[in-house]
């Protein structure tokens, strides 16, 4: 069992936010999938590890997120 970093709900499944290093549950992730900016960072990490940067630190987390 782990925390998410956004809502600090434990949580069995977590996955890496897009936007940042947070490991976030399953309803955080949802909320990220629908931001205006996810696709730009989503698009921006595959950039990054498609250049070796396996430990890219994303984008940064929208203030409304």
């Amino acid at each position: 069992m782990t925390r998410c970093d956004r809502c600090h709900k434990e949580t069995q499944m977590s996955t890496m936010s897009r936007f940042n290093t947070d490991t976030i549950c399953p309803t955080c992730e949802d909320r990220e999938k629908k931001h205006p900016k996810y696709q730009e960072a989503r698009d921006t990490e595959m950039r990054a590890v498609q250049q070796g940067n396996y430990n890219f630190p994303g984008i940064g987390k929208p203030a409304d997120l």
